[in-house]
């Protein structure tokens, strides 16, 4: 029988002691928890995308009115009034017209306030022609960052780092970036990966690496023998194993 008066990794300490050191460890160890959850109450792929009412640069809104029936993506920017952000919003802004061809709404976020918004539009406007007319989330408390997991602790505690989440028009989440702080977004990559999920949703296929609009999709693999021996002796694909095969698909 192990004598557990011995074998504590506490007994070593006096009474005193032992009690301050366990009360201490304990709640670090709930606060290490408490961080965890919060750092991961995040929204994932597949998620439908939480429902909010903000007050933004268009006006108040209810996000999934606005974004009924439509793809949407939402962007947050660590603040007004900075280089790599103003760069960002105004190629989200250069883009709109190329997002609304797509059935795609743009709306940003950042935790500053209306009037730190509707200046910093108009300053990009007066000094660069870019007009930021999409919404533009006033999250002066931090709501729709803290919804969405926007905020990453050991980066900023009061700014959003940069994330992009897609839904598609079922209000679900199909796919979510982050970047650094310092590091700004890619628009070819945000405009590719729309186009790629909205034909792969049209055409019940996948795309791989690399893909863009006219190169081929590769088609779901075989599921029974049956399939297999199509697979096999389909025509006008390129067939590179049973299971891993492309096309082209028709023009739209």
């Amino acid at each position: 029988m192990v004598d557990r008066s011995t074998s504590s990794p506490w007994s070593a300490l006096p009474n005193s002691e032992q009690r301050v050191t366990k009360i201490t460890v304990g709640a670090s160890f709930l606060s290490s928890l408490c961080t965890m959850e919060t750092t991961n109450n995040m929204p994932r792929i597949g998620d439908q995308a939480p429902d909010f009412e903000a007050l933004t640069t268009t006006g108040p809104l209810k996000f999934s009115e606005y974004i009924k029936d439509s793809w949407a993506i939402l962007f947050s920017h660590p603040a007004d009034f900075t280089p790599v952000c103003t760069t960002e919003l105004s190629g989200f802004a250069q883009n709109k017209e190329w997002f609304t061809a797509r059935n795609t709404k743009l709306i940003g976020e950042s935790i500053d306030s209306i009037h730190s918004h509707i200046a910093w539009v108009q300053a990009v406007r007066e000094k660069s022609g870019v007009y930021m007319d999409f919404p533009i989330i006033a999250d002066i408390d931090m709501k729709v960052a803290k919804l969405y997991g926007m905020l990453h602790e050991n980066a900023s505690n009061t700014a959003a780092v940069r994330a992009v989440f897609f839904i598609d028009p079922k209000g679900v989440i199909r796919l979510v970036m982050y970047y650094p702080l310092n590091v700004g977004r890619n628009m070819d990559e945000i405009k590719r990966v729309l186009e790629a999920m909205q034909t792969a949703d049209a055409n019940g296929c996948a795309m791989p690496l690399n893909w863009k609009k006219g190169d081929k999709v590769i088609v779901p693999p075989p599921r029974t023998l049956k399939d297999l021996d199509a697979r096999l002796n389909e025509k006008g694909i390129e067939l590179i194993d049973f299971y891993l095969a492309k096309k082209e698909l028709e023009p739209a």
